[in-house]
């Protein structure tokens, strides 16, 4: 073991996000290749807004990506108590101090700094205020530094310097009592010993804004490294106008977490030209140094050109116990039908999703045949009749009911009929599928059985006037 630990600390006020879901692969994948800690902390805090609901929805995505933690989960809303122990603490040193302005009073400072071409930072009001109004609703405001400067070396983005004049008086503690986010990552990251922060970048200008609050508190400050953005195709931050932003929602769609788990490590870090990565793969060679520092672009068909390569080449096995749960989902019982990996073999090379392989693989689970009325027009006629008649009779004759026989039974039908397959083969797929696309016929039969092919022929040829 390691001395880092890293954190994943996600907002439970809706989904995993695709980005918060990378965040926390690459904090994942780098605890356990240093055989360092990985702990989960939920950030909810923010009271109004947090859910129970996306507290499950966060962890159950956590679990079907694979991302164990071996410490947590823990909520921040369980330590007010230290939070609150922590601002005095700060307002005693004389670190912090009360704000008594109102929220109207703090809008028209912002407004008359931007007018004057200043930023709309706090001007310090109450900075030095000795007086202590009662009954007077205040804020507890962090005493910034306001000289010098405030540099960190980014584990990504190389050295980063802020003018300490540039840094508001942040807000640490609002009027209901109830910390704020700056003020509480500090605290949990230093007394959960935290030593490297690995999170997006959009968090960069915070970062020294903590920074001064660790040296206030005298914590020792963490590593941090700065994650780029993921971007959607026209380079705009990624919404839901460019697809589906919930991890949750790809599983929904049909993508297995091994493709996805695949992608989102591409997005943003790479090892040479490599694209194929197992998660045993990525704990071996995933660094931060592989990590760029430009934007990743969402790219859905990769996503779906990486889960069609894991469904073929995946376990059959556990392919159809999710191939299981998916046809439930349509509405299928599978109960008395084919044996499901079976099935999976049949679809392995042509699924791009586990929906996609659910949809065209509900035919052989359901009683009636769902039939395509155009394919039903143009295959299931006169002149098809006879031929569907012999292929029953040839069918009940197979003593064994596998590929090589039933090709052996067409065979014999298509010699004495003087047809070929490209003229047998569609009327078939019609009275077994209902259309005419499946895979092959021979091996589509065999997964059936000889008796609800026959049943299902017989059917077809008493459909036809």
């Amino acid at each position: 073991m390691s001395d880092l630990r890293l954190r994943f600390a996600p907002s439970p006020t809706g989904y995993l996000h695709i980005g918060g879901a990378r965040t926390a692969l690459f904090n994942y994948l780098l605890a356990r290749k240093e055989q360092g800690a990985f702990v989960l902390r939920i950030e909810d805090t923010d009271v109004a807004r947090s859910t129970q609901e996306s507290v499950d929805a966060i962890l159950q995505a956590m679990d079907w990506l694979g991302l164990s933690y071996d410490e947590g989960p823990f909520y921040q809303s369980e330590r007010f108590g230290l939070y609150k122990e922590k601002v005095q603490e700060l307002v005693a040193a004389g670190k912090a101090y009360r704000c008594y302005c109102s929220a109207e009073e703090l809008d028209a400072k912002r407004e008359i700094a931007m007018k004057s071409g200043g930023k709309p930072k706090y001007d310090g009001t109450c900075r030095d205020r000795s007086d202590q109004p009662v009954d007077q609703p205040f804020v507890v405001r962090f005493r910034s530094p306001q000289e010098g400067e405030t540099t960190f070396q980014d584990r990504i983005k190389g050295s980063i310097t802020f003018r300490n004049d540039e840094l508001d008086d942040v807000i640490i503690q609002r009027t209901d009592g109830t910390p704020t986010y700056n003020f509480v990552v500090v605290v949990d990251d230093a007394l959960m010993g935290m030593t490297l922060v690995i999170r997006g970048d959009d968090h960069v200008n915070n970062t020294p804004r903590q920074i001064v609050m660790y040296q206030a508190l005298g914590y020792p400050v963490p590593e941090f490294a700065h994650v780029p953005m993921i971007l959607g195709a026209d380079k705009s931050r990624l919404s839901k106008r460019h697809g589906a932003t919930s991890v949750m929602v790809y599983r929904d769609m049909g993508f297995l977490p091994e493709a996805m788990v695949n992608y989102l490590v591409r997005l943003g870090w790479s090892h040479g030209d490599d694209e194929i990565f197992s998660m045993d793969d990525l704990i071996q060679k995933f660094t931060l140094e592989g990590v760029g520092r430009s934007a990743g672009v969402f790219n859905p068909d990769k996503l779906l050109w990486l889960n069609a390569h894991y469904i073929k080449t995946g376990d059959p096995l556990r392919l159809g116990a999710l191939l299981q749960d998916y046809l439930t989902t349509e509405g299928v019982e599978t109960a008395g039908g084919p044996d499901l990996p079976t099935v999976v073999k049949l679809f392995q090379d042509r699924s791009k999703t586990m929906v996609e392989m659910a949809k065209d693989s509900a035919f052989f689970f359901l009683h009636e045949v769902a039939f395509d009325q155009e394919s039903v027009a143009k295959c299931l006629t006169a002149e098809t009749k006879p031929v569907l008649a012999a292929l029953v009779e040839a069918l009940d004759g197979c003593s064994t009911f596998d590929a090589d026989h039933i090709g052996q039974a067409f065979t014999g039908v298509m010699a004495a009929m003087g047809l070929k397959l490209g003229k047998v083969a569609p009327a078939v797929r019609v009275a077994i599928v209902g259309n005419t696309v499946s895979p092959s016929i021979y091996d589509v039969l065999a997964a059936l059985g000889k008796a609800e092919t026959l049943r299902r022929l017989r059917g077809a040829v008493a459909m036809i006037a």
